[in-house]
C-alpha cells in the first residue's frame, strides 16, 4: 500500500470511530471536557514522501510521521482487558468511567500547558512512602491512548519494586545500570509496557548511588536523547516521594512540568504549600488527590 492509500485509510478509520457511538458505561473524550490542543502532527496532512524507509539498527523510521513511526513501537505481549482491571491499569471503555475521565482531564491539562510538542512530566507523591508508580503508569498510560503519540514512563523511583508488576515484559537493566555503566546500551533499558504505544524504563539495580547517579551527566545525557528519539513522546517520570528524598529534588530539572500525588488523610495543606512553593512555580502543573 503506499502513503496516498494508507492516508486515506487512516482517514476513512478515523471517520468510523467517530461516528461509532460508544457502549454504555464507555468513557468518552468529548463528555464534559475541554476540547483538546491539538497535538503535535495531529493536524498536518501526510506528504508524499515515498517508501517509508526503516534504519534496522535501531528500528526507527528514516523519515519520521506519527501516524506511522508509532505503530512500529512493539508491544508482543499486550495485557487483556481482564489483566488491566485487575491491575487497576486504565483503558478506554473501562467500567469505571470517573477514574478514566479523571485521568483524561489531567492529560487534558498538560497537553494544554504544553502546546504542539513533546514534554517530561515529573510526577511524585507528598506522602511519607513510595508507591506513586501506579499513577504514574496511569498518566502515561493515558498519553499512549492517542494514536499520535507515544508515551515513556521512566521509573527513578530505586526503593519501589512495583513496577515490574505492571509491565508484561520481564525487565533487568534500568536507568541507574545505565548511568553507572557505560557499556550498557540505551536500547537495552527500554521495555514494552503491555500497553500500546507506551515503553517503560525501570529504575534498575544500583540502589545505594542513586543520589550521585541521576545527578552525573551521563543521567542528563539520557534524558535528552529520550526526549528526542520520537518528537511527540510524552516522558512521565516517576519519583521517590519528594518530602523525604534528594533524589526528586534533583530529577526536578529534567521536567517540564510537575505533578504532586495527594495521598488521603496524609498530608496537611501547610506541607502541600510547603512543597509546591520549593520547586520552580513556571514548572508546577497540579497536585493530584489520592483516595
Amino acid at each position: 500500500m503506499d502513503d496516498n492509500k494508507l492516508y486515506k485509510a487512516l482517514l476513512k478509520s478515523q471517520e468510523e470511530r467517530r461516528q461509532h457511538k460508544a457502549q454504555p458505561g464507555e468513557a468518552r473524550s468529548e463528555e464534559q471536557f475541554r476540547k483538546e490542543r491539538p497535538f503535535a502532527g495531529t493536524q498536518r496532512r501526510i506528504p508524499d514522501l515515498g517508501p517509508i524507509v526503516t534504519d534496522a539498527a535501531d528500528h526507527r523510521p528514516t523519515v519520521y510521521d506519527p501516524a506511522l513511526s508509532l505503530g512500529m513501537i512493539a508491544n508482543p505481549k499486550p495485557w487483556t482487558q481482564q489483566q488491566l482491571r485487575e491491575k487497576k491499569i486504565i483503558y478506554p471503555g473501562m467500567p469505571d468511567k470517573r477514574v478514566m475521565d479523571a485521568y483524561r482531564e489531567l492529560r487534558i491539562q498538560l497537553r494544554n500547558r504544553a502546546g504542539d510538542k513533546g514534554f517530561t512530566v515529573m510526577y511524585s507523591s507528598l506522602g511519607n512512602d513510595s508507591g506513586s508508580v501506579l499513577t504514574a503508569y496511569n498518566l502515561a498510560s493515558a498519553f499512549a491512548m492517542d494514536a499520535h503519540t507515544s508515551a515513556l514512563l521512566v521509573d527513578c523511583d530505586p526503593h519501589d519494586n512495583a513496577l515490574p508488576a505492571l509491565v508484561s515484559s520481564k525487565m533487568g537493566s534500568g536507568v541507574t545500570d545505565y548511568v553507572a555503566d557505560a557499556k550498557v546500551d540505551i536500547k537495552s533499558i527500554l521495555y514494552p509496557s503491555g500497553v500500546d504505544r507506551l515503553t517503560v524504563v525501570p529504575a534498575g539495580t544500583r540502589v545505594s548511588h542513586a543520589v550521585e547517579l541521576f545527578a552525573a551527566a551521563r543521567m542528563r545525557d539520557l534524558m535528552q536523547e529520550l526526549k528526542h528519539r520520537y518528537p511527540d513522546r510524552c516522558i512521565v517520570l516517576n519519583t521517590p516521594p519528594i518530602r523525604r528524598s534528594t533524589e526528586a529534588r534533583i530529577l526536578e530539572r529534567f521536567a517540564d512540568q510537575i505533578v504532586f500525588g495527594v495521598p488521603f488523610g496524609d498530608v496537611t495543606a501547610e506541607t502541600a504549600a510547603e512543597c509546591v512553593d520549593a520547586v520552580d512555580p513556571q514548572k508546577f502543573a497540579g497536585l493530584v488527590f489520592q483516595e
